[in-house]
């Protein structure tokens, strides 16, 4: 079980939703790169504040299942998918043991800013594997690392796409929307 306890919380939600990010890349530009359908279902994975579960749901009649182990988090999203009146957020809280899903029944999966915090990787990877349906996308985003003296756990694009090939995922597209920002786009192959 990988717990990630976050004690930097309050800079967390305050770089999630600041609005420098959101003139970076807007999140809506970032899905706008993704092969959605209306009848698609999401897994935001480590939704944090809903940054992409929100206008996720907005584009799809399908359900976004937002899972973090936060449960602060959640109530966020909550907030905003009433606000909102958004009926198809499915807040889930805990880990990707928790989700209440069957094998094959995600069509996209988000994980954003989370996956380096995961040590080691490939178990959870095979995990989302197992939930996205036959030619189900899991898209990443994470931040490159900056230089030698970078504290915080990063993973190189490269080190990335290697783990997503190992796992039976093909890459099919990748993006730089911000500085030492990167977007992988992977298709579930087999």
């Amino acid at each position: 079980m990988h717990h990630m306890h976050s004690k930097h919380n309050k800079g967390k939600v305050s770089y999630l939703e600041s609005p420098e990010r959101r003139k970076e890349f807007s999140p809506e530009q970032l899905l706008n790169r993704i092969p959605l359908k209306e009848t698609d279902s999401i897994l935001d994975f480590g939704a944090g504040t809903g940054y992409f579960s929100i206008p996720a749901a907005k584009k799809i009649k399908g359900n976004v299942y937002a899972l973090d182990i936060d449960a602060a988090m959640l109530e966020i999203i909550k907030e905003k998918a009433l606000e909102e009146q958004l009926t198809n957020i499915v807040p889930v809280e805990g880990s990707m043991e928790a989700l209440p899903l069957p094998d094959g029944s995600i069509d996209v999966i988000i994980a954003s800013l989370v996956l380096h915090e995961i040590q080691p990787l490939a178990p959870l990877l095979q995990q989302m594997k197992n939930v996205l349906k036959k030619e189900g996308y899991l898209i990443c985003l994470e931040l490159g690392p900056k230089g030698k003296s970078e504290k915080a756990p990063r993973i190189t694009l490269e080190k990335m796409e290697r783990e997503m090939q190992e796992a039976g995922f093909q890459i099919t597209e990748k993006f730089f929307p911000a500085e030492s920002l990167y977007m992988l786009v992977a298709q579930k192959t087999d």
